[in-house]
């Protein structure tokens, strides 16, 4: 690809990035997470139009700072990764003179503490009811009843496949992109049962819940900006809290099966985690889980005085 020039697009920068012997160096994990967060990147809204479409000489602070805000609606972890790999992109166009000052360094990220939010099983029976209730958001629905049911992330549901998933077994055999964990888990008699109306409806195509309407004659994934984006319409449409995300359904199927009384071992046999301190992250405390703790102690105000 020819080195862009001066006034190019930041989704030319970007494409010049994904293609560079720098992006090349990179773990093939690591390549598959870059490229997502780049193109949600330039797809980003602001004003008016997406980022993308900038020339990135005309690119301010603000432009930045406004995708940025963008970006925390699904989480600060996410937030910080977009701006660093977009700050990776950047530094490589300035290596190649395409560009002489750096913006992206001038936003200011968050820190803070880890998110805490949980899903009432209440809500997500609203919202599964609410989703599945509607065609155009059948597979959003699927995807998250899936992240929940198995305690999995967004990211690999999305792409699940039907190769993947033993509807006479009732079980399903999945290799995670982030840790590229094997784990093997059985479906759920609900979840087995919208699998197969969606086996009916999509069993001709790879993806268990791809987009609804085809682009280009192919039923593809959606990407994680468009998950975020129905989510939040079926949110509003079930009448339930815009701060529920989809992210938080993997730390709420990790917190119920500790209020449960799961050992950390065979959780980890579900989340795919290969040691104690990567499933710290995703436990909350909460009153339930102190109530039963407190509980197995055995003790009983009657007895004592």
């Amino acid at each position: 690809m020819n080195i862009p020039k001066g006034n190019a697009k930041l989704s030319d920068i970007i494409e010049f990035y994904l293609v560079s012997s720098a992006f090349a160096r990179l773990s093939g994990a690591s390549q598959k997470d870059y490229e997502v967060h780049l193109r949600a990147v330039i797809n980003t809204p602001v004003e008016g139009k997406i980022l993308g479409n900038y020339r990135c000489t005309n690119i301010k602070v603000r432009h930045l700072t406004q995708a940025y805000d963008y970006w925390l609606k699904t989480g600060i972890r996410t937030a910080n990764y977009r701006k660093s790999v977009l700050s990776a992109a950047w530094k490589y166009a300035m290596r190649h003179d395409v560009m002489i000052h750096n913006p992206v360094a001038l936003v200011q990220t968050r820190s803070g503490q880890p998110r805490r939010v949980l899903w009432s099983r209440q809500q997500i029976k609203t919202f599964l009811e609410t989703g599945y209730s509607d065609f155009r958001w059948r597979s959003i629905s699927l995807i998250c009843h899936m992240a929940y049911d198995w305690g999995q992330r967004i990211g690999d549901m999305r792409v699940i496949e039907w190769g993947a998933v033993d509807l006479d077994q009732c079980r399903l055999d999945l290799t995670q992109s982030k840790r590229n964990a094997e784990i093997h888990l059985p479906i759920s008699s609900g979840l087995c049962s919208m699998l197969r109306q969606q086996k009916e409806d999509f069993g001709f195509q790879q993806y268990v819940a791809p987009r609804v309407k085809p682009r280009a004659g192919a039923y593809t994934p959606y990407d994680k900006n468009e998950i975020h984006m129905h989510i939040n319409e079926i949110l509003e449409e079930a009448n339930l809290p815009r701060e529920l995300t989809a992210m938080d359904l993997r730390r709420t199927a990790v917190t119920e099966m500790m209020e449960g009384g799961v050992d950390l071992a065979n959780i980890m046999q579900v989340t795919g985690h290969k040691n104690i301190q990567s499933v710290k992250p995703y436990m909350v405390n909460t009153l339930s889980g102190a109530t039963k703790a407190l509980a197995a102690r055995g003790n009983d105000d009657d007895d004592q005085g």
